[in-house]
């Protein structure tokens, strides 16, 4: 049997758990930069803020129906997704962690078990320690799972906040009830094309022939087809090395100076530096882009990239940073506005397992460097330690006029029982 637990509303959920104050009313949470909605309450939804929203077109809406608004606190959601899955993990040791909201859980050998009074004892249990509702669902493959946690999310009164498909008749009933749209992995093209074949919902889905299916689809949508009908085909996923890293970011306003723009690309140079090290992998190509704000379109506009080719891989933060920075100052333009830039490293390989150039090779004193900050960084939080041409008082400059504390990651918002 497979589970997916779902946090509810997370970001609100998160803001609710050390602001008890704002349970039962409505919330938003921004973006990066304060730009738009992209989490809401129920009680929110229910007074018509849509997803998306941005929030200069939006700000008269929430102050009329007393909407609290908030910025992307994500240090703290971060934290928070992290105890939630930890607390999954006690369940079962198979524990896929799918979103920072959600999470996949396998029970192997579990032979008799209730499963409903497992996945209440799960809610109670994230609920008691991080304050986080979730809703969660139960059934014999990965898909289901999501149907039935969507079940359990949309009857919270019948259900209790948990479901379980454990028959061939309550897997039906889901089927048929749930629209094609809505199914896990469909989205808005293949359901274009399964609704022109008279598919609705996922019943009418799983009744397409095998054949047909993987003829005119391929081998993902019949293996979505598959699970869907009870025979488990998708696996939970292991934690994959990744192909590249990116740290891509807008600026809290519009630099036209190169100083600006050579010191964020460094800041965001190193962060892609302290990815490959904590995962184990050196880079060969760092891609630098730098771009103009595109929805001021009376402005000038700017867009550029560079791709930079090492003659070794490498994992200093002195070197990308210091590459990185050479390339913007290449690409850069006198007179344009620009609000985006970012640092995407690639051509990637294990750090203690590539091949070696003949001629050229790092400083040998870069990599116990990097350990020395690393530690440090990790023993002091909020990069204590880094680069010279970096701003020392903060990584990432957006603009968050309406941030909550850091009530689990900063040692200064923790709450004071007075």
């Amino acid at each position: 049997m497979y589970a997916l637990v779902d946090c509810n509303n997370f970001y609100a959920s998160c803001e609710r758990t050390f602001n008890p104050n704002l349970r039962h009313k409505p919330i938003a949470i921004l973006s990066n930069n304060d730009g738009c909605v992209i989490s809401r309450s129920d009680e929110a939804k229910a007074l018509g803020l849509p997803m998306g929203a941005p929030i200069f077109k939006w700000e008269a809406f929430c102050k009329a129906n007393n909407i609290l608004v908030f910025s992307s606190n994500y240090p703290l959601y971060g934290d928070m997704s992290s105890r939630v899955m930890a607390i999954l993990q006690q369940f079962t040791p198979n524990v896929e962690v799918y979103s920072i909201d959600e999470g996949f859980l396998q029970f192997k050998g579990f032979g008799n078990c209730n499963f409903n009074d497992y996945g209440n004892q799960i809610r109670t249990r994230v609920l008691k320690w991080t304050g986080i509702p979730t809703c969660v669902g139960i059934a014999p493959t990965k898909a289901l799972s999501k149907v039935a946690n969507k079940i359990a999310r949309k009857f919270p009164v019948q259900t209790h906040g948990v479901y379980v498909i454990d028959s061939e008749e309550k897997r039906i009933k889901a089927l048929k009830w749930i629209k094609i749209e809505d199914v896990w992995g469909v989205g808005r093209a293949l359901s274009k094309r399964l609704k022109a074949k008279n598919c609705h919902t996922a019943f009418d889905f799983v009744q397409l022939p095998d054949e047909w299916v993987r003829k005119n689809f391929s081998i993902v949508e019949w293996k979505l087809k598959k699970d869907l009908e009870g025979i488990p085909t998708l696996q939970l996923d292991d934690v994959k090395t990744k192909q590249a890293i990116a740290t891509t970011r807008s600026f809290e306003y519009t630099f036209s100076d190169l100083e600006n723009i050579k010191e964020r690309i460094s800041t965001f140079a190193t962060s892609c530096a302290e990815k490959l090290r904590k995962q184990g992998s050196s880079c060969h190509l760092i891609y630098v882009i730098l771009s103009s704000d595109r929805h001021k379109t009376a402005m000038e506009q700017h867009r550029a990239s560079k791709l930079i080719s090492l003659p070794f891989p490498t994992d200093s933060s002195l070197i990308i940073s210091q590459q990185a920075v050479q390339a913007v100052s290449t690409i850069f333009k006198e007179g344009i506005n620009y609000k985006r830039a970012g640092v995407i490293v690639m051509g990637l390989v294990p750090t203690h397992n590539h091949q070696l150039h003949l001629f050229e090779a790092e400083n040998p004193k870069h990599k116990p460097l990097m350990k020395a900050i690393d530690g440090l960084n990790a023993k002091y939080a909020d990069n204590k330690v880094k680069l010279a041409n970096q701003d020392l008082k903060r990584t990432w400059k957006m603009r968050q006029e309406r941030l909550s504390p850091r009530y689990t990651t900063n040692i200064n918002d923790i709450i004071k029982v007075k």
